[in-house]
């Protein structure tokens, strides 16, 4: 193959940002006909011609390409004789790009492959330009209902499993450089063709499968390891690998923290993750896997457990929003890296009906949103039409007609599917460079089959959806914005706004409800009545529109405050969202009422999470954000004590260490008659992180330490040796903290010398660097040369 040597450097890591951040400007196309050079970004397969080609794209996009510049020509593919590594390709069909370069090629590959197999590209090569013509394969139209009863998308699985078995034959070379995601996921491919001449392939790929293990980053591994060896159970009988499969599955239960979830690594005490938190974008595979292996006949009680705890926490976000990174705040789109997607497989597997719908929309209206990710979009792509599929075939098939190009430009000319990439603007690290896809492609064009769980065989839990409700859900993801577009939704009149209010979307409401916030007009009479109805998605559009308006919604704040009192846990933390909004009195007179919702239990809210929205209008925002400034940042003044303590006490024991670290910056306004009542709690907080976002946990503990550093609390010497944890993930902040701290302490810190010593010869364990090795000796240096000796305090005697 020839190859133009500087494209293959990945892309510099852009940040996903709000789509009401202006971006950067855009830069100008290169006009390759003129002799400018391509970026250093990925290049793209361009479908089944054999050819890559450099695209530009930008803010997640690539609207404004009208050049194809080929990097690459496979021999023996039907490009070969018609392109070469320089061509620059202007359009198709004898006429010029008129749009986005990537799109129209991408669809008039489906065009061609639809009839006669001719793809006919305007080539300009030496500075000549001519129409040249790729024959490809026919393969036939998209059907309404693509995948299903679609002849296309059953040859594309035939010959896409053709050419994997072809591949997977030679183990030796098939293995090399294979992520071990993409080798389970194309076994599972094979399987769910039900062509049994692969079944000698696919059991060598099950036991491989089942003796998995990794020093590495295993939670990623194991949910896709369990998912293929129990379809593999349920769908050849071969008990044989029943063993690593109940290993598998045991050791995933057991390795959840507290609340249900994963980190990039099991916890190893099930109660923390020992990293900087939990990601679901493993975590809900795992459970998923565990699902599956409890049907293939693994039988445990943990295992019942950790399905449970896992399937609670993720159903949270039903009617909320995207499934996030992590246990944060639903994520303010239809879809987070295909999390929404995998949702939705996970809770008709469970047959939950309520969410495996929810989350079956969420995915389909997320078809502008596919192209992005943390780290790249591979998981995105991986789950989408698996999780689309729960709404049935006319929404597969809506489904597809907005998304069906990029599938089509994604099948190389062997019908391999390699890794594709993020456009420019989004996050894109290069992490799954040159992966083999095919697996999850093929599943997708398998779902008709019916043969596995995962594609339906046993029916999926949601009615498909009929042409109106299919409708309404792609109608969903229109005026979508890249970052630097203009807000379509405040193009919108006012009655679709309002109306958008009401919208199964979160998304859709929460758009509508910024976009009326903008908007002059006395909204209150629509919004109120919307908020006394009884449909729960008006009345969570209307609370965030209320929310919206800030002070033009005064006249409603009786409404909000008593919505604080109902038993659905979202409607309080919208109340509780919208009050800082309001003017400053009114922001007062909530602060009774937000602190006695944090104090009343709610079978509802089993994780406490209203306290959550409470806590953060009352004390801090979320972190990363400086906006609402909290109620009571400024000063706790004329605050009633008899709900104030209570109210931390319990915010301090909450599992999520945010709700806890909203108070930090509060210790220091708390008077002596406060602190004799909470210094237990606030001991207690630091004693043992909370259990979940270990990477919020350190703040709360630290401001805890700090303040009995300063009242020279005696205790407080052991915690803050019990803190540094020299083996835990951010131990370089929380030991210079801790250091600052000890010095306070003065020559009392004398007898603990000997245990810093110890903490040191862990780091250097650790593989710590010098520097970081100096400047904790330089600390400890002063510590030890401190002549102070303050009055230390025991903690009991404090009054």
């Amino acid at each position: 193959m020839k190859r133009y040597l500087p494209l293959f450097i990945s892309a510099t890591a852009c940040l996903l940002v709000s789509s009401a951040i202006a971006a950067p400007a855009t830069p100008m196309p290169p006009d390759f006909t003129k002799g400018d050079q391509p970026g250093k970004e990925h290049d793209w397969t361009l479908g089944p011609t054999g050819a890559r080609g450099w695209i530009f794209s930008a803010n997640g996009h690539s609207r404004d390409a009208r050049q194809i510049l080929v990097t690459e020509v496979a021999s023996g593919s039907p490009a070969e004789k018609q392109l070469a590594v320089g061509d620059v390709i202007l359009g198709v069909n004898e006429a010029s790009f008129a749009d986005d370069a990537r799109i129209t090629f991408a669809k008039a590959v489906a065009a061609a492959e639809a009839k006669e197999g001719a793809l006919k590209l305007l080539r300009w090569r030496a500075g000549k330009t001519e129409v040249v013509e790729i024959k490809l394969a026919v393969l036939g139209s998209r059907s309404a209902t693509s995948p299903y009863d679609c002849v296309k998308s059953k040859r594309i699985l035939e010959l896409g499993c053709a050419s994997l078995a072809k591949r997977m034959s030679d183990e030796k070379s098939y293995v090399r450089r294979l992520d071990g995601i993409s080798r389970a996921l194309n076994g599972l491919a094979l399987l769910a063709s039900g062509n049994k001449d692969y079944l000698p392939l696919i059991q060598r790929e099950a036991k491989w499968a089942a003796d998995f293990t990794t020093d590495g980053y295993l939670s990623w591994y194991y949910g896709f390891m369990m998912t293929f060896v129990a379809e593999y159970v349920m769908a050849t009988g071969d008990t044989s690998v029943m063993p690593g499969l109940t290993r598998l599955a045991l050791e995933t239960a057991r390795g959840q923290s507290a609340v249900g979830t994963w980190g990039h690594r099991f916890s190893p005490n099930g109660y923390n993750l020992g990293g900087y938190g939990a990601m679901n974008a493993p975590g809900i595979p795992l459970t998923i896997g565990m699902v599956l292996a409890r049907e293939a006949g693994v039988k445990h009680a943990d295992l019942d457990k950790g399905i449970a705890k896992a399937a609670n926490f993720l159903r949270w976000y039903v009617h909320k929003g995207a499934v996030p990174y992590g246990d944060h705040q639903p994520f303010f789109a239809h879809e987070d890296n295909g999390k929404c997607a995998a949702s939705a497989v996970l809770f008709d597997l469970l047959g939950d009906r309520e969410a495996a719908e929810f989350f079956a929309k969420m995915a389909a209206a997320g078809y502008s949103e596919r192209e992005r990710g943390h780290t790249g979009n591979f998981f995105n792509m991986l789950w989408a039409m698996q999780g689309v599929a729960r709404c049935g075939p006319l929404t597969s098939g809506a489904y597809l007609q907005e998304q069906a190009w990029y599938y089509d430009l994604a099948r190389s000319w062997d019908t391999r599917f390699i890794y594709q990439g993020s456009p420019v603007g989004e996050e894109e690290h290069g992490a799954y460079k040159n992966w083999d896809c095919s697996g999850s492609y093929l599943l997708d064009c398998a779902l008709p089959l019916k043969s596995l769980r995962i594609t339906g065989k046993k029916g999926f839990t949601v009615p498909p959806l009929d042409a109106a409700q299919t409708a309404e859900v792609i109608a969903a993801g229109r005026d979508f914005a890249y970052k630097g577009d203009a807000n379509r939704y405040e193009q919108r009149t006012t009655p679709q706004l309002l109306a958008g209010l009401a919208s199964w979307s979160p998304f859709v409401r929460g758009r509508s409800a910024a976009a009326l916030g903008q908007r002059d007009g006395d909204h209150l009479p629509a919004l109120l009545a919307m908020l006394a109805g009884k449909d729960r998605d008006a009345r969570y559009g209307a609370i965030e529109a209320l929310g919206a308006l800030g002070p033009r919604a005064d006249a409603a704040a009786p409404q909000l405050r008593a919505c604080l009192t109902e038993t659905d846990p979202w409607v309080q933390s919208l109340a509780a969202e919208a009050m800082p909004q309001l003017s400053p009195e009114l922001r007062k007179a909530c602060v009774s009422d937000l602190l006695a919702m944090t104090l009343r239990e709610n079978a509802a809210d089993p994780r406490r999470m209203a306290q959550r929205a409470a806590s953060i209008a009352l004390f801090a925002p979320f972190p990363g954000k400086r906006t609402p400034r909290s109620i009571l940042t400024d000063s706790l003044d004329g605050v009633d004590r008899a709900l104030l303590h209570p109210a931390i006490e319990s915010l301090l024991q909450n599992e999520d260490p945010i709700v806890r670290g909203s108070l930090a910056k509060s210790y220091q306004k708390l008077s002596d008659e406060d602190l004799v009542r909470l210094l237990p709690a606030i001991v207690k907080a630091i004693e043992k992180p909370a259990p979940s976002n270990e990477m919020f946990a350190d703040g709360v503990r630290l401001a805890g330490l700090d303040l009995l550093s300063r009242l020279h609390i005696r205790e407080g010497m052991a915690l803050i040796l019990q803190v540094i944890e020299p083996q835990r993930w951010g131990e370089k902040n929380r030991s210079k903290a801790c250091l600052d701290y000890l010095k306070r302490y003065g020559k009392h810190t004398q007898a603990i010398l000997p245990q810093l010593a110890d903490i040191r010869a862990q780091l250097v364990a650790a593989n710590k660097s010098k520097q970081h090795l100096a400047e904790f000796d330089e600390q400890v240096a002063a510590i030890s040369a401190s002549t102070e000796m303050p009055t230390l305090v025991n903690l009991h005697d404090f009054k």
